[in-house]
């Protein structure tokens, strides 16, 4: 794929995920927050806001707020570079794994601005599972990034195996 095509690709990919990202976060600030939880598919969907103060499944939560900072503020942007430079300097990457990368980076950045914008915290506001096996609350930039760390790994898993000596 041409490079103009990749980068237009890519900006095009993580404005969207982004943009999804900020409007869902609004609508559930708006419509949930206070309210109780809200349930669809028997049980199997569950909307109710939460402000996450830690990482996945609120890992860290708990950290004073210098570390928690230093954590998911900087150590997340740093992380968030690396992800740029290796799109925009690396060689061209199958388009699958390209898109992974952008997703990853798209849910990062969406959760880092809200993070900055909120004083620490991001909005969750989803819930899925059957009976008490269920996630933890989540919002779309968690998917996001999901959705792009199992696309890397299919991306890596379907390579040709390179050869090794016997």
């Amino acid at each position: 794929m041409r490079t103009s095509w990749r980068i237009l690709g890519a900006v095009l990919l993580v404005a969207t995920t982004i943009g999804c990202d900020r409007a869902t976060k609004q609508v559930a600030e708006r419509a949930l927050k206070g309210a109780p939880v809200q349930s669809f598919l028997a049980d199997t969907v569950r909307l109710q806001y939460a402000e996450n103060r830690g990482a996945f499944l609120s890992l860290g939560a708990n950290l004073p707020e210098p570390l928690r900072f230093g954590l998911f503020a900087l150590g997340n942007a740093a992380l968030l570079g690396l992800i740029v430079a290796l799109l925009v300097r690396s060689r061209p990457r199958p388009v699958l794994e390209h898109a992974a990368w952008c997703l990853v980076l798209a849910g990062g950045l969406s959760n880092l601005v809200d993070r900055l914008a909120r004083g620490g915290f991001v909005v969750d506001f989803m819930n899925v599972g059957i009976g008490r096996l269920r996630t933890g609350i989540f919002n779309v930039a968690d998917l996001a990034i999901t959705l792009g760390v199992l696309l890397l790994l299919a991306s890596w898993r379907s390579r040709p195996e390179s050869i090794t000596a016997p």
